[in-house]
């Protein structure tokens, strides 16, 4: 699929674009680690070139914190289009700047700044409204857009139908647009609570706020990872009534229980999840949203789908929350879908009026000065609950693996570098993926 879909991608003439993917290697020949992707369930720590300035409008950082993201899992998998061997993975990571281009003015050399996933360019349509994910001109996929009909923005690390562009599961990353597309940090806050602005904190809130969760709603989050905890916790900070959390990792319903006091399915013991929901809430939910994953059917059917190829995604979890939410109640999906699904029950969207909503990847601009204004500085929102190992760079291959199988607990992992901080007061402790990953 990767093959075909590379070969596709390379007949068709790429979009324009204001920035591009490439980046020149620094003078001195230095080298990073890095995170690549080489195939399937196939990751690697290899040394690559450090990049240095590129275009006028760069930044290079040097990374303090990086991380993996449930939707990295995609990549890991294989499932995500036009991924190509060496690629360099990530797009949650922030970092102290090192060099900036001429045309950067905003940022300085050593200031702390996190990054968001998306490039935008800072001047389209989209851009103006800070929908920076949106952004026209930072992606050059043509298959992206004979796919959707449009592009979205550029991604880092994050295959070539998001652009191409190096990620920061490294040491070292160019950030295109630097004085759009990077915040900077108070010295106040630490890098765990920082890091995460990135994207999971917008899109989780993203998730919540479009999907119009408000004063009163029961709401139902599919999916207990990272992205699905925080929407919990937003959920409860706009008046949720009742949060119910829908997962089968024991580890994850058991946090979600003890850290944010919400009710749980677990789908492994209540195989029809919408039946048990309707026997909670006979009414049904007032809103749904799917922060899970597609890339693990229940079904049967769907299993043999996905692996013939007949189907990218499944429509289960988009399936359950239609039948779970009241009349015209709201369905929002976070969570990275890719392509197509069979058998979505299209009869019931119609006939219950259910908003079916799709979130689209946050525009992490859109909201990243007010969360972290508002809801971090004021201790309001303290990410770090989730939090759950440190490990360094090196074990980043094992942890990939350890995440996938979701070993030991495991829920979000702060990686470090050479250049990071000491752990902060009551965040997780530098440990080795062997140490932990080994005992399960």
């Amino acid at each position: 699929m990767q093959a075909t879909a590379n070969i596709v991608q390379d007949h068709m003439q790429n979009l324009e674009t204001k920035v591009h993917p490439e980046y020149k290697p620094a003078p001195d020949g230095s080298q990073m680690k890095a995170l690549a992707w080489f195939g399937a369930k196939d990751v690697r720590v290899v040394d690559a070139p450090v990049p240095t300035i590129t275009e006028p409008d760069d930044v290079i950082l040097k990374v303090t914190g990086t991380t993996i993201c449930g939707s990295d899992l995609h990549l890991y998998h294989g499932e995500i289009l036009t991924m190509q061997k060496g690629d360099i993975l990530g797009h949650e990571f922030m970092g102290i700047v090192d060099k900036v281009g001429p045309n950067v003015t905003n940022i300085k050399v050593g200031q702390r700044v996190v990054a968001s996933f998306q490039i935008a360019c800072g001047d389209c349509h989209f851009c103006k409204q800070k929908l920076s994910s949106f952004c026209d001109w930072t992606n050059n996929s043509p298959l992206q857009a004979k796919l959707y009909g449009q592009r979205d923005a550029g991604f880092f690390g994050y295959s070539h139908i998001t652009g191409g562009f190096p990620g920061g599961q490294a040491e070292f990353v160019r950030v295109p647009k630097g004085n759009v597309n990077l915040l900077p940090i108070p010295d106040e806050v630490p890098d765990e609570k920082a890091i995460y602005l990135s994207d999971i904190i917008p899109t989780s809130y993203h998730a919540v706020v479009d999907t119009g969760v408000k004063d009163g709603d029961v709401v139902g989050i599919w999916g207990l990872g990272p992205i699905g905890m925080y929407a919990a916790k937003w959920a409860q900070l706009k008046g949720a009534s009742r949060v119910i959390g829908i997962d089968r990792v024991p580890e994850r319903l058991a946090m979600a229980k003890e850290k944010l006091g919400i009710e749980t399915i677990d789908f492994s013991v209540h195989s029809d999840v919408p039946k048990k929901i309707l026997e909670l809430f006979p009414r049904g939910l007032d809103v749904a949203i799917d922060c899970g994953t597609f890339h693990e059917p229940k079904t049967m059917m769907h299993k043999v789908q996905k692996m013939m190829m007949l189907e990218t995604d499944n429509p289960e979890t988009i399936n359950e929350m239609i039948v779970s939410v009241r009349k015209m109640g709201r369905a929002g999906i976070i969570a990275a879908y890719s392509g197509f699904a069979n058998g979505v029950n299209v009869g019931a969207l119609m006939e219950k009026g259910v908003r079916l909503i799709g979130n689209g990847q946050a525009p992490v601009h859109l909201y990243w000065e007010e969360l972290l204004r508002d809801y971090i500085m004021t201790g309001k929102f303290d990410p770090t609950f989730i939090l759950t190992h440190r490990v360094p760079i090196e074990d980043m291959a094992k942890l990939y693996a350890a995440f996938n199988q979701r070993v030991a607990g495991v829920e979000k992992v702060f990686v470090q570098t050479q250049f990071s901080s000491l752990p902060s007061p009551g965040c997780p402790k530098l440990s080795r993926v062997d140490e932990w990953s080994s005992k399960n």
